[in-house]
């Protein structure tokens, strides 16, 4: 009998240009390149400066990492592609536990949001555009929720017909995220403006302007906006007699960025047990179709 390798992937697909495979060394402290959410070495020069230093590299002291940070990273983007559970991650990645704590660790410090940010800053420079965005638009998103999520985070959207958690973002007009917060989905639009647009502001000093379709409609808000922020709301109404999908100035743009992340299976549906490591791996799809624009060729 001749055995023959197993393949995790179609070598075809893998060979394509949109996912290319770049074999690595298979000695220690590397794995080949075989998923197509595994990092490329062009990804990878743009990541691994912005990752914090490892702890025995600092002024504190600490034991070598025992697993190489581009397995870790591969790690978590497989997780947030696939959608797969913590358990089960490949036998070829690091212990699912060592990359859980990686990802709490980075959950907690902001590394996600730190990474988001500068390479968010690069796309709109090499765009021809100010790194500091002066307008955004807002939006958000009702999804289910896995048993996994408890009833404190959790709540009813009665307009979608939704038990789960609402995802509530800002962009700017390319789509790029800005910020991100989660919260039960019985909350209001409304009512977690005030939230979302204090964290823009506290993030982005530079935004004076923030488009918002018909669900934030309210005069105190907008006057809140105005004073307290010094933003402009600007509500965007659908067009009278509409009856059937029109795109929209401006709120395309964010309804677009919606679409990019849900293509990240772990974000068709909420699974995790904290709100901010949901908001994690929305960053995390995020940072991974910007590494992929910044290196296409």
């Amino acid at each position: 009998m001749i055995l023959t390798p197993h393949l995790d992937h179609d070598p075809a697909e893998a060979r394509s240009p949109l996912y290319p495979v770049v074999d690595r060394p298979t000695s220690v402290g590397c794995r080949a390149r075989r998923y197509p959410s595994d990092t490329t070495d062009a990804e990878w020069v743009l990541l691994e400066p912005l990752l914090p230093k490892p702890a025995c590299e600092t002024a504190a002291g600490g034991r070598p990492e025992k697993h190489p940070r581009r397995a870790i990273v591969d790690a978590l983007r497989y997780v947030a592609d696939n959608g797969s559970k913590w358990r089960a991650l490949p036998s070829d990645f690091p212990p699912w536990k060592t990359v859980h704590g990686f990802f709490t660790r980075w959950s907690k410090a902001g590394v996600f949001e730190k990474i988001r940010d500068r390479l968010r800053d690069r796309i709109r420079v090499k765009a021809g555009r100010s790194p500091q965005p002066s307008a955004a638009v807002i939006d958000s998103q009702s999804v289910k929720a896995a048993e996994t999520v408890g009833k404190p985070s959790r709540g009813y959207d009665g307009g979608k017909k939704i038990d789960g958690r609402k995802r509530h973002i800002a962009t700017d007009t390319q789509g790029l995220l800005l910020v991100v917060l989660v919260t039960a989905a019985n909350l209001q639009d409304r009512s977690a403006a005030r939230l979302l647009l204090a964290a823009l502001h506290a993030a982005h000093r530079n935004i004076s302007w923030v488009w918002a379709d018909g669900g934030y409609t309210s005069a105190a808000l907008i006057d809140w906006a105005k004073t307290t922020l010094h933003m402009t709301l600007d509500i965007a109404k659908k067009i009278a007699g509409q009856t059937r999908f029109i795109i929209l100035p401006r709120r395309w743009v964010v309804e677009r960025t919606f679409s990019w992340i849900t293509q990240a299976r772990r974000n068709v549906r909420d699974y995790e047990r904290l709100p901010q490591h949901s908001a994690a791996f929305i960053n995390i799809s995020m940072i991974t179709i910007m590494t992929r624009r910044l290196t296409r060729h």
